[in-house]
């Protein structure tokens, strides 16, 4: 027992060391610094508008969504396992938090967010983060241009410059400032939007080196002040980072804030490993360590709402900036988390002057780039299978919840591809080989022996399709089933085949099975089904063999009188 324990605990020991930085990870930052400081400085302009307005968008506040983006960009830069990854407040997130926020109010999103934090730890002891390769891709891209959406429709309010608007859900909310807003209709705060939404969109096709989205916040902000125009603005930012404090936290809300956290650690991995891909495609020789991102992240959210600030993941936009900027190792995510930090320390009286419109036209400028039309309609054309899955995934993204919408579009691709999977397997019959047998046997062999060859998987999907032909056999006296091709064998496949022996037995067909290979021996055994056909020497180790027997048996049974 006692070397039990030890062997365990050097595993364990093991394995922590192995999520820990390492020393290599700091190798490429000697011959990339200069670079990496300039790619953190340009990702720290592109973040800073970001951050804000997904702050605001949480609920939470700028202030939160600056402290997230400083902590969270710094711990999981060191802690991660992306050497380009860019981490902070992300729009997806901000979609799952707001229905947290108003059933649980801030302290229940800060106790998600650690709670999120520790599910992403264990899930990096656990080994798991190798299986987001497996998510199907129609729902990758219909969840993708599903949070855009509502993204979109979270900053209809604020680009119209109505307050008080209300709904159960995003859409509805939407619905309601717009028909507040045709009631009594105010143009500044949606030309002010549009206005910084179209600079970033244009600008970034003209000079896509140039931080318009920064310029574009910097002027409406400007002309906010300089104008009485009368819009909603940031307000007052406490200077520097909050002390950290735990007084959120309730051991008594565990259990009810569970769903939620689970969700939202789901989202922060699924993200952050999607994004490491997409910055592991974008660059030369990177390869990310998906266990060790999913610890950094959850690292970065256990400690994250201690100080305020709302849950993180890794920012697919931030971290391709920081790509196409030149980054070369984690020291160009670190200082934009940095960079940001002295805007935190130095800025916050001129951040407080923002328009909010300017923030809502920021982050739709955001949703647009976030679509790709091209691989939308890509995905849409390839199947039908996949442009149902992706046209689920993105209604249930907008009319229900993010959670929601991946367990149904993947539990709907899962059972298409079983569909699709049965639908290859097939029973055929088989000619078999005259040989040089007289005419007399050849009209013995003609007529009561048959093979049948078993191609692809005997599986529960697929099982009910051979008991109906097998059932059929008919006018014949041994039954020959070749099982070499079969390629997947599960419970119900077994059963379901052994019940079909059974019903040929009963009508006197003398049943011969081979090819059966080692992999499927052991569940055929396992259930019964070769072990009564092995006692009575009716399995082969190979087709020819079979077909021998069973010339044997029709030639003894005509030669028995009655």
């Amino acid at each position: 027992m006692l070397r039990l324990v030890n062997t365990a605990g050097r595993a364990g020991a093991a394995r922590a060391g192995g999520l820990l930085p390492q020393r290599s990870d700091w190798l490429a930052a000697r011959r990339s610094h200069r670079t990496d400081v300039v790619a953190g400085l340009t990702v720290a302009v592109v973040a800073l508008p970001l951050a804000l307005a997904f702050g605001v968008a949480s609920g939470l506040g700028a202030r939160a969504g600056l402290v997230t983006a400083v902590l969270a960009g710094a711990i999981a830069a060191i802690f991660g396992g992306s050497s380009l990854q860019v981490s902070g407040p992300t729009g997806a997130m901000t979609v799952v938090l707001l229905p947290i926020l108003a059933k649980f109010g801030t302290s229940g999103v800060l106790m998600v967010g650690m709670m999120a934090g520790v599910v992403l730890i264990l899930t990096a002891f656990a080994g798991l983060g190798r299986y987001v390769r497996y998510l199907p891709t129609p729902v990758i891209e219909g969840f993708t241009a599903g949070i855009a959406v509502v993204i979109a429709l979270q900053q209809v309010p604020a680009a119209l410059g109505v307050t008080g608007a209300h709904g159960a859900k995003t859409w509805a909310v939407a619905a309601d400032a717009v028909r507040r807003f045709a009631a009594d209709p105010h143009p500044v705060p949606v030309l002010v939007a549009a206005g910084v939404a179209a600079t970033m969109l244009l600008g970034s096709r003209w000079r896509p080196g140039l931080p318009f989205s920064l310029i574009a916040v910097a002027a409406a902000t400007i002309a906010a002040q300089a104008t009485p125009s009368g819009l909603a603005v940031i307000g007052k930012l406490p200077p520097g980072l909050p002390a950290p404090s735990p007084a959120f936290l309730d051991p008594h809300a565990v259990t009810m804030l569970l769903p939620s956290a689970l969700a939202v650690a789901a989202l922060a991995g699924l993200e952050s490993l999607l994004s490491a891909t997409v910055a592991d495609a974008m660059s030369v020789g990177e390869r990310h360590d998906p266990d060790r991102e999913l610890f950094g992240q959850g690292l970065a959210n256990l400690v994250v709402p201690l100080f305020g600030g709302m849950p993180a993941t890794a920012a697919i936009a931030r971290t391709a900036v920081n790509v196409r900027a030149g980054a070369g190792s984690k020291l160009a995510a670190l200082t934009h988390a940095i960079v940001l930090a002295l805007i935190v320390l130095v800025g916050a009286p001129l951040v407080a002057h923002i328009p909010l419109a300017a923030l809502a036209g920021v982050l739709l400028a955001t949703t647009i780039r976030m679509v790709e039309a091209g691989s939308l309609l890509a995905v849409a054309r390839s199947t039908r299978r996949d442009a149902l899955v992706l046209a689920l995934t993105f209604v249930v993204t907008v009319a229900v919840d993010l959670v929601t919408a991946v367990a149904v579009g993947l539990g709907v691709a899962v059972v298409l591809a079983l569909r699709a999977v049965a639908r290859s397997a097939r029973l055929q019959r088989v000619e078999l080989d005259p040989g040089d047998h007289s005419a007399e046997e050849q009209r013995l062999l003609a007529e009561h022996i048959v093979a049948y060859r078993l191609d692809g998987p005997l599986f529960f999907a697929a099982a009910h399709h051979f008991l109906l032909e097998l059932s059929e056999v008919a006018d014949v006296r041994v039954a020959i089933l070749r099982m070499s091709r079969v390629t997947t064998v599960d419970a119900t496949g077994a059963h379901v085949l052994g019940d079909a022996i059974s019903r040929l037995q009963r009508r006197g067909i003398t049943v011969l099975l081979s090819g059966i290979s080692d992999g499927h021996q052991r569940i055929l055994d396992t259930l019964g089904v070769a072990e009564r056909l092995r006692r009575d020497g009716h399995v082969f180790p190979d087709t020819p063999s079979a077909i021998a027997h069973a010339r044997t048996h029709v030639e003894s049974q005509a030669a028995t009188p009655g």
